[in-house]
């Protein structure tokens, strides 16, 4: 095709030049990509928690469809809803009801976790934990519990303990709050994983969760690390996502992903059909970036990472 240019004569224009075409062109090639990728599963079960106490980053996108993602890799995954507002299991597709047996029932009552796991929809690999709104009413009756930071951790261990229920990851969705929940959290889970928003204040707070982390690491579970980062709602059309990027290289430069998530309407509306986005439009750019980053999180050694959590925690607060 040709465009007269400023002296009238004709230049050639070609759509291969433009942006579009070219943001087109890196995604076939990031689909092709991840077509021919394959992946070892080391056999062990990670166990991670997906917090920010800063609502409105991801933590609950970035937990349903990671999971989805490592799904469709062939591991089995299991999402321990731990939000009241239940919306880890919305997008997951399985029913939570208020007569639903669901995590509070497993916390305050002591249920078996075998007794209330469902199966998703989605893939025969997935599984889901789910919330109610009794959740909401755990946080003040855990107060008076016996070992009430450790009860998550109590039951995971005992589901973990049956062969039938062998697993490669558990991704427990947190609430965005620090409190008895979240705490469960933290003591039941191996690594933490926090999605920082790629926006103003996405570093605000989280020198507060790191504190908790190192408290819990010394008074609850000396086996949490801070493994992973994953940086969320990218916008690379603006300066100010990329320097939010950067700063966070920056400072977590072994723990941050490679991969970046953008902003995508379609991530968005997955939810509102009982989906994951890796269900909804798998081919989508959203849905691309979260299976890039369940590839690179299989990939990382996440013995690495613990053995420089202490440091890098101690040293960012």
């Amino acid at each position: 095709m040709k465009q007269p240019d400023e002296t009238g004569a004709e230049a050639s224009f070609s759509f291969d030049d433009t942006p579009l075409a070219r943001e087109l062109a890196d995604l076939s090639a990031r689909r092709r990509a991840l077509e021919s990728t394959e992946v070892e599963l080391s056999g062990r079960t990670r166990v991670l928690t997906v917090s920010n106490q800063k609502g409105g980053v991801g933590k609950t996108t970035t937990t349903v469809n990671i999971a989805a993602a490592l799904a469709a890799l062939g591991a089995r995954v299991l999402v321990i809803d731990l939000d009241p507002q239940g919306n880890a299991s919305t997008a997951l597709g399985v029913p939570h009801t208020a007569d639903t047996p669901s995590v509070y029932d497993v916390l305050i009552d002591e249920f078996p976790l075998a007794d209330i796991v469902q199966t998703s929809p989605e893939s025969p690999n997935l599984f889901c934990a789910p919330s109610t709104i009794h959740l909401a009413g755990a946080e003040i009756e855990l107060v008076s519990q016996v070992a009430r930071e450790h009860r998550l951790r109590t039951a995971l261990d005992d589901y973990l303990a049956d062969p039938e229920h062998a697993l490669d990851f558990v991704l427990i969705d947190c609430p965005p709050s620090l409190g008895l929940l979240t705490i469960n959290a933290f003591t039941a889970a191996t690594e933490l994983l926090i999605p920082i928003q790629c926006e103003y204040y996405a570093l605000e707070g989280l020198s507060q969760l790191l504190g908790t982390v190192r408290m819990i690491q010394k008074h609850l579970n000396p086996r949490l690390t801070l493994s992973t980062i994953l940086l969320t709602m990218f916008d690379g059309r603006t300066r100010l996502a990329q320097q939010v990027a950067e700063e966070v290289r920056e400072h977590f430069a072994r723990e941050v992903l490679d991969t970046v998530i953008p902003r995508s309407v379609r991530v968005s509306e997955a939810p509102s059909f009982g989906q994951t986005v890796i269900a909804y439009d798998g081919q989508s750019a959203g849905a691309i970036a979260y299976r890039e980053a369940a590839v690179e999180l299989v990939r990382r050694d996440g013995d690495l990472a613990a053995a420089h959590a202490d440091s890098n925690i101690e040293g960012s607060a």
